[in-house]
């Protein structure tokens, strides 16, 4: 699974658990809330005020 700014950030942890800490680390303490359940890897990065090409290709690394 490549993750993209598009990926419901519900769908990245569902797959993979273990990149929780990446979206921890840059402030996003909601994974349990329902929007995050359906929210993009991009809304969650605006709403944040992070960088949503940084976070994915953090995501991705990860997964290497």
């Amino acid at each position: 699974m490549e993750i993209t700014k598009n990926s419901i950030i519900g769908d990245v942890l569902d797959s993979h658990p273990e990149t929780a800490p990446l979206f921890l680390s840059i402030g996003m303490h909601c994974l349990g809330c329902p929007a995050s359940r359906s929210e993009t890897i991009e809304e969650a990065c605006y709403v944040h005020g992070a960088d949503a090409d940084e976070l994915v290709a953090s995501l991705n690394a990860a997964l290497k």
